[in-house]
């Protein structure tokens, strides 16, 4: 367990640190940068936000109150709470026109900043639990790596970078979004912002 959640953490430092980030677009509060290699495409969307960063990490880490803003998510439980920084949630998200609604178990880990200069980090994958085996009326989907890394910028303002990795196949509606516009990104984007003001 302590493997898996330094894994997690680690995963998406290293995601945040690749070079090669392609900016597509750029709005007052949210910019988004794209990544793809092979069938792997990487997703950062960065967004201003005016509360101390502090207070934006203890709202996003908690999972429970992601559908509040993520139309992607319609319901979230916890499933196990393994400590106070790691959770194991239950997601299920909307079915597509002829698609079956999808789910996923993910292990979400949370560290606070050693150093001021360091970002407070969100960190989610998608995990196996034996006491949630895939059900029929759900497309149980994979999450790589996803999750937030939140900087402070002053005491009352910080930046939140929201990061997501999926295999192309995995979530056809953002790829979609992606190479058609990035307007559902965006609203999704200010959507959060508006729920951490």
């Amino acid at each position: 367990q302590a493997y898996l959640s330094y894994n997690n953490i680690a995963t998406l430092t290293h995601l945040a640190a690749k070079p090669g980030w392609e900016i597509t677009s750029t709005l007052d509060d949210v910019k988004i940068w794209t990544q793809e290699e092979g069938d792997v495409l990487s997703l950062k969307v960065e967004m201003q936000v005016k509360i101390p960063a502090d207070l934006a990490f203890s709202l996003l880490s908690d999972f429970t109150r992601r559908q509040q803003w993520d139309k992607h998510y319609l319901t979230c439980e916890v499933l196990q709470a393994v400590n106070d920084d790691e959770k194991i949630y239950y997601i299920t998200s909307p079915s597509m026109t002829g698609h079956k609604p999808k789910d996923f178990v993910i292990l979400v880990s949370r560290r606070q900043p050693c150093k001021p200069s360091e970002p407070y980090i969100v960190a989610g994958k998608s995990v196996t639990l034996t006491s949630m085996p895939p059900s029929s009326e759900y497309c149980r989907s994979e999450i790589l790596c996803a999750g937030f890394q939140i900087y402070s910028d002053s005491s009352s303002s910080c930046t939140v970078c929201y990061f997501n990795q999926v295999t192309s196949g995995v979530l056809p509606h953002l790829a979609a979004d992606l190479t058609g516009s990035s307007k559902s990104i965006e609203g999704t984007a200010l959507e959060c912002i508006k729920f951490l003001e």
